[in-house]
């Protein structure tokens, strides 16, 4: 592996065990993740670097921000609203699965506040993982036929979205119906070239996870294993590699005022202690600032 990319920083020093699902609150100006087998929802101001968290009793893997100030929190058990002020979570629509052997994973608003969310079917096999909308009153399955559901986000006119399954190596791209939601033309966006039999990590660029969008189109994604996040024009073309401290990247997304920080959540649940050892920045939150800004998340409801 190269070195790392020299403008790489710490955001934050304190590691999760799987950091996922990063969001750049758009109103609070502030950073919120989950930490999914540590159960816990992490939140950080970067101006006064306050770092705070609330732990649960079960699996927090993606969130929202509501227009009414709480959080949607896509969690093993269910879709809930949570306050964070009250610490208060009640339950918005019920799991679709069976939790014993699938939860909830990456989830995000499209621009008209529908909230997409996928599953991760833990198995691993056959691939019986889904996708699925949910508006507020009604969850609907939208896509399936995947393992591990990852990578969701939408070009900036919101006709295409994007969605991937990490165990196939593959990002898939839908045409987009903003008014009714519908998902059309599904089609290979880029696969990934997955690990041999005896491949060295150092050789295996690793598979995609987390994603997002920019103002220009371009798809940013996590590399897990592949230590390194990609920007991918619309056309799929890698226009620019950031080499990272650590192993498992899981997700970008971009912050700050001025939407310009990209921040990248890691892991460390389950590596390597050789690999631990060599990289203690894994699971720690990281940040790199880019050129070209990110599009806002957007709100539920």
């Amino acid at each position: 592996m190269r070195e790392p990319d020299p403008d790489i920083s710490v955001a934050v020093a304190s590691a999760s065990r799987l950091g996922e699902s990063p969001v750049w609150h758009p109103r609070e100006q502030v950073l919120y993740w989950c930490d999914i087998p540590g159960k816990r929802l992490n939140r950080f101001d970067p101006k006064s670097g306050a770092l705070s968290h609330w732990d649960f009793d079960t699996e927090p893997a993606s969130l929202a921000p509501r227009l009414d100030g709480a959080l949607l929190l896509a969690m093993r058990d269910g879709l809930w609203r949570f306050d964070p002020v009250r610490g208060e979570r009640t339950r918005l629509a019920a799991s679709p699965y069976d939790p014993a052997h699938e939860r909830f994973n990456d989830g995000k608003c499209d621009p008209q506040g529908r909230f997409w969310v996928g599953t991760i079917y833990e198995p691993r096999d056959p691939a019986l993982a889904a996708l699925y909308c949910f508006d507020g009153s009604e969850l609907k399955r939208k896509a399936d036929g995947i393992t591990n559901s990852n990578g969701l986000g939408w070009s900036p006119d919101g006709r295409t979205m994007y969605w991937s399954d990490t165990k196939a190596h593959t990002v898939y791209a839908f045409d987009f119906d903003p008014a009714s939601g519908e998902l059309s033309a599904r089609r290979e966006f880029v696969r990934f070239a997955a690990r041999q039999p005896g491949q060295d990590l150092a050789d295996y660029g690793g598979r995609p996870d987390g994603a997002a969008v920019d103002a220009e189109g371009c798809y940013w994604v996590a590399l897990f294993e592949g230590q390194r996040v990609l920007r991918l024009s619309p056309a799929g073309e890698v226009v620019r590699e950031v080499r990272l401290p650590v192993r498992c990247a899981t997700m970008p997304c971009f912050g700050g005022p001025d939407l310009r920080t990209l921040y990248i959540t890691t892991a460390r649940e389950g590596r390597p202690a050789a690999e631990l050892a060599e990289q203690p920045l894994a699971g720690c939150v990281l940040s790199l600032r880019v050129d070209v800004p990110g599009l806002p998340a957007h709100l539920f409801g």
